[in-house]
């Protein structure tokens, strides 16, 4: 089959490997009908991520039709599938508790040492994301093997089209769950730094949510646009100290949650922003942690804040007397995609949530490298790419 596979910093390849056989009883085989280039890829893209090895399948946003399934399967040859990116057995401990980004059996024994050394504990296993979460083969291609087929995917109904149900498989229940983390009462004010893919989600979640006030802090235009176009109020970090103008948006106070959808590889030319990014590219340090340390100055005291932006490893100059003086509560983590997979697809045939506004450009899947290069160095314009296998066009 064909399939995206990483060979190194800004070195994407369509290359042909072999096909996926199921190795569990309870594995799938999906033939993928729609996957999708994620922000978390492109920190793969840039090198930031470790333990990725040379001919790595990426992709882990992807959707498709059953073809091959286990005896432990419950699903059914024809059906049409999203499957989470976070790979959950259903019985642990954590699993048992919806914490499905915990699982404690998806992540192979050979590959947790690393996990433990950064983390403490073993990461849970990811489609298509290094080494240190599995080694598991992604999902940019035409074909995947997909673990534990009878806890992770979920059916869709005929008559929702790709375009509709795709981002369930990570980046519309990150948003909503970095909503939800936020604990938003009656009147509250909600801050969302980054307007890229999850951070409009957030946006969008946070207003369904009963939101008083969402404000969205970005500096690519269109961007911006999109998240006033759902109800937001926009902050231009170009063009403004963030911090004041929250404050002049609150009367003074503050918002009440925050939302850290940027993650390690925050962008601007703050003093701490430039320092980071040259600890960064000299390996003394690793994340640029520039919004985090924004997000705890600017909350109010008592307020929330919401970090789905991901960090890889360590950050120094942390207001962590901030942190406790303000009394500020922080909910963190990878998403529980299966938690919120059925509610997410009721109201997305309810009409109630919208994903396709996101989606700026659909390429083939053998355009998977362009792909990768376009969305790295025009993230105004590109907000989301679609890839389609080529097999689609044969079909039709």
């Amino acid at each position: 089959m064909r399939a995206l596979t990483w060979h190194g910093k800004h070195d994407v390849r369509m290359d042909t490997v072999p096909d996926p056989k199921i190795v569990n009883p309870r594995d799938a085989i999906i033939k993928i009908t729609s996957t999708a280039i994620c922000g978390s890829d492109l920190h793969l893209y840039d090198s930031m991520i470790p333990s990725m090895e040379r001919g790595d399948i990426l992709g882990h946003e992807f959707m498709g039709e059953v073809v091959e399934t286990g005896p432990g399967s419950t699903l059914q040859k024809g059906q049409r599938v999203v499957v989470p990116f976070v790979i959950a057995c259903g019985k642990c401990f954590h699993c048992e508790k919806q914490q499905f980004s915990g699982c404690e059996n998806s992540n192979p024994a050979e590959t947790q040492d690393l996990g433990e050394i950064a983390y403490g504990t073993a990461m849970t296993g990811l489609f298509g994301y290094s080494h240190m979460t599995g080694g598991y083969a992604g999902g940019q291609a035409e074909y995947v093997r997909v673990p534990y087929s009878d806890v992770g995917p979920i059916v869709i109904p005929d008559g929702l089209e790709d375009d509709k149900v795709l981002f369930l498989s990570d980046i519309l229940p990150t948003g909503w769950m970095a909503a939800e983390n936020c604990q938003i009462e009656p009147g509250d004010t909600v801050a969302v730094w980054g307007c890229g893919p999850v951070g409009l989600f957030a946006v969008q979640s946070a207003l369904i949510q009963g939101a008083h006030k969402v404000i969205a802090i970005d500096h690519h235009p269109h961007r911006l646009e999109l998240a006033r176009s759902m109800g937001a109020q926009v902050i231009n970090y170009h063009d403004v100290k963030v911090r004041e103008a929250l404050m002049a948006m609150t009367g003074g106070i503050g918002p009440d949650a925050c939302i850290d959808a940027v993650g390690m590889e925050s962008h601007g030319f703050s003093i701490d922003n430039v320092v980071d990014a040259v600890k960064v590219a000299t390996r003394i340090g690793t994340d640029r942690a520039h919004v985090l340390r924004e997000v705890l100055m600017a909350c109010r005291t008592g307020g929330r804040v919401s970090i789905p932006g991901v960090y890889g490893g360590m950050g120094d100059k942390i207001p962590i007397g901030a942190l406790m003086e303000k009394g500020l509560q922080i909910r963190t983590g990878q998403t529980h995609v299966h938690k919120y997979l059925r509610p997410l697809l009721d109201l997305i045939g309810e009409g109630v949530i919208d994903t396709t506004f996101l989606i700026s450009h659909r390429l083939p899947l053998e355009s998977a490298p362009d792909g990768y290069k376009m969305f790295k160095e025009n993230q105004n314009e590109v907000t989301k790419v679609v890839l389609k296998p080529d097999w689609q066009k044969e079909a039709a």
